[in-house]
């Protein structure tokens, strides 16, 4: 699912008190990881389905020449399923992070203690629809 003109707050029993960035011990890096690494050095490039297909590739460790030449068949294979949203992703319920769809549907995160999180918040930033990401647990 993606959105346009949303903002995503941070779950309502996230743990971190600022934006913590995700890391991992492991060799081969979790989903939210990479998710993470996209959107800081790359904010409002990717839409949910780029998102989604990149961190796909990623994470399989898809060589680049595959990419290029199976892209079409690893998106259908990919989005043959259904994928979870942002709201559901651990950058919002565990590390802190909100997630800003712009007017194109395009992604940035927004560290909990920003500025820019606090403007979008409180309703500053006007057409922006507010949801709050899933919990970490159910009540």
């Amino acid at each position: 699912m993606s959105y346009t003109n949303t903002f995503i707050r941070v779950a309502e029993d996230c743990p971190a008190e600022t934006g913590t960035p995700p890391m991992s011990c492991r060799t081969l890096p979790p989903a939210h990881v990479i998710a993470y690494e996209l959107l800081i050095t790359h904010p409002y490039q990717y839409i949910h389905e780029e998102l989604l297909y990149e961190v796909h590739v990623r994470h399989k460790q898809i060589p680049l020449d595959e990419r290029v030449n199976r892209r079409d068949e690893i998106w259908n294979e990919l989005f043959a399923k259904k994928h979870p949203c942002l709201r559901a992703s651990l950058l919002p319920k565990k590390f802190g992070w909100g997630v800003h769809y712009n007017d194109d549907g395009r992604i940035a995160l927004f560290a909990k203690e920003s500025p820019e999180y606090t403007r979008f918040v409180s309703g500053e930033t006007k057409g922006v629809k507010l949801l709050n990401a899933m919990r970490n647990k159910r009540d």
